[in-house]
């Protein structure tokens, strides 16, 4: 079997018109091993008893860990880790993006924040596909700012939090007004995307200082965007949706062309809602609810309880083979149901049912594999993970979608508009047709495990459709192998679906799991593909473990620059 060396994580549209267009970029592949991540030092376990942040970003978990140090709850870390993140890793999250919080006190009073921006009131016409970049493709609001802003409020009123607001912004503040070192990851990003600059709307004049891409370590400033977080600290989150703030966002995106109004970002809420479970040795995985793909986790990992896992050697074909199979079954439910609750009926009742778990189940044959003739979907995100001395907990994710997002920055606001109502469908059959103000599928599903009705597990990770497929690989790590975070965040991982240097729909695996594997998953019919070990198209999650006994371990992984940090 060749062993063939792929390009990094490639979260772009699935469309042939796209991928064609980006092979200009195939001569990055020669250079795949200076990716980020590629020879960056294996991150430390972290161990603590008093709290512990991750994220993909050490400025950003050293800024949770410092909220936490001051008395700070989780919910207030995760809000300056969030924050920070905005400024360190503008490829994969900003202002302009989404949101989502699964968060828990330490007796398992568990619920989630949804922030997901509603498309315009008044839409144009898209005469053949959405576009996936431009201000085409900026046509949902974005609802991170409301996702902090609301979580600030349930820290105050149910915790008993005590950090001012403007005071989770300083760091991020200042790391956009005096700068920070460019990480490898946002030089590749960029570089990657080199072809493409020009036509992004004031993109070049905040991202490419002298008409240059940053290169790694250089320090890169943003002073319009620490103007922005300065008016969120100082006027609070409304301010991005009502205030001086929204007029501005608003008139830039409208002079780049974009069809939001200041009255769409006025319009636009987080939501607090009751979390969706799934039972799981003996304990309960946690998820959020659609538009988002929360479900598919936990109906993947339903059907995987219905298997002895423990007795199915960890890393070999039969480990790798059910849980593709899994992963096969809940995607075509989540493809076939899965929109905006407000627009559609979303059975997510039957889709968790026993019933549907048990059939899905007797479907997986051993010894064959079934075809997946499926699209597959891709983005881009950042996950975190902060819980405190009072056993409070969050998962939280955030994203632009694509790395870039839209690459349309809103004005002289310094922030860059995600694309995730590039994610519609215009056909008028799909449960995730475009209409206005409808929130679009979402793919991010940051989750929480429960045991003994308590928070012991906190997860997610970046990676769009590979999101569920890299959670099954961790959270079977995690719980039936019982495998600390850094263990189970190393292991070797799949992905199912296209990526950027091969469109067909095969099943990429690590090549540390092994030939002897790769041989026998290719005799039961996977259609197999090799990608180096620890690639980035595994996807970067972050696990926390809590036991019983108040011990916490974490870990981010071993694929991103990102590190998980303990009081």
């Amino acid at each position: 079997m060749t062993f063939v060396a792929q390009a990094q994580i490639d979260m772009e549209a699935d469309t042939e018109a796209d991928i064609d267009g980006m092979t200009q970029q195939a001569s990055l592949e020669d250079n795949v091993a200076l990716a980020p991540g590629a020879l960056r030092e294996t991150p430390r376990l972290a161990r603590s008893s008093l709290g512990m942040v991750t994220s993909p970003h050490e400025l950003a978990s050293e800024a949770g860990r410092e909220v936490l140090r001051a008395g700070g709850n989780a919910i207030e870390a995760a809000i300056a880790i969030g924050a920070v993140l905005n400024v360190t890793y503008p490829h994969f999250t900003g202002l302009g993006g989404d949101a989502f919080m699964v968060i828990s006190d330490r007796a398992g009073h568990v619920r989630t924040l949804s922030g997901i921006g509603q498309a315009a009131a008044r839409l144009p016409d898209y005469p053949g596909a959405i576009p996936v970049r431009g201000p085409g493709a900026a046509l949902t609001t974005g609802a991170s700012v409301a996702v902090w802003d609301k979580a600030y409020s349930l820290s105050r009123g149910a915790w008993g939090g005590k950090q001012g607001w403007s005071s989770l912004f300083s760091r991020a503040i200042e790391y956009a007004a005096n700068g920070f070192p460019v990480t490898p990851s946002q030089q590749f990003w960029q570089t990657l995307r080199a072809g493409e600059l020009a036509r992004w709307e004031g993109f070049a004049r905040v991202f490419m200082p002298r008409g240059q891409i940053p290169q790694a370590g250089e320090r890169f400033v943003q002073p319009e965007l620490a103007r922005s977080l300065d008016r969120i600290a100082t006027h609070g989150g409304r301010e991005f949706y009502e205030g001086d703030l929204a007029a501005r966002v608003a008139a830039g995106l409208k002079q780049a062309g974009s069809p939001l109004t200041l009255d769409d970002l006025a319009r636009t809420q987080a939501r607090e809602e009751v979390p969706l479970r799934v039972a799981y040795r003996g304990g309960e995985l946690l998820g959020l609810r659609p538009p988002t793909q929360g479900v598919t986790t936990l109906e993947i990992m339903g059907i995987l309880e219905r298997f002895d896992l423990a007795s199915i050697p960890e890393n070999s074909a039969d480990y790798y083979h059910v849980l593709v199979e899994a992963v096969k079954l809940a995607f075509i439910d989540r493809d076939r149901y899965v929109a905006d609750p407000d627009f559609v009926d979303v059975p997510v009742d039957q889709m968790l049912s026993t019933q549907t778990l048990d059939a899905h189940a007797r479907r997986i044959r051993m010894d064959r594999a079934m075809p997946w003739p499926h699209r597959f979907k891709h983005g881009d995100t950042a996950y975190i993970g902060a819980t405190d001395q009072y056993g409070n907990s969050v998962s939280m994710l955030q994203t632009v979608y694509f790395d870039w997002g839209s690459g349309v920055v809103a004005g002289d606001t310094g922030i860059l508009w995600h694309n995730r109502g590039a994610s519609f469908s215009l056909d008028p059959k799909s449960p995730n047709v475009l209409r206005g103000g409808k929130r679009p599928f979402h793919t991010l599903n940051p989750g929480m495990y429960l045991k003994g009705g308590r928070p012991h597990l906190l997860y997610g990770t970046q990676g769009a459709d590979g999101q569920p497929q890299t959670l099954a690989a961790v959270l079977t790590r995690l719980i039936d192998y019982d495998m600390d975070p850094h263990t189970a965040l190393g292991r070797p991982r799949f992905l199912l679906g296209k990526t950027f240097s091969d469109s067909r729909d095969s099943l990429k695996l690590e090549e540390d799991a092994g030939a002897r594997v790769f041989s026998e998953l290719a005799a039961r019919g996977h259609e197999m593909s090799a990608i180096p070990a620890q690639s980035q198209l595994a996807g970067h999650p972050g696990a926390i473990r809590i036991d019983a006994d108040g011990h916490m371990m974490g870990a981010h992984d071993p694929r991103s620059d990102g590190r998980a940090l303990g009081l």
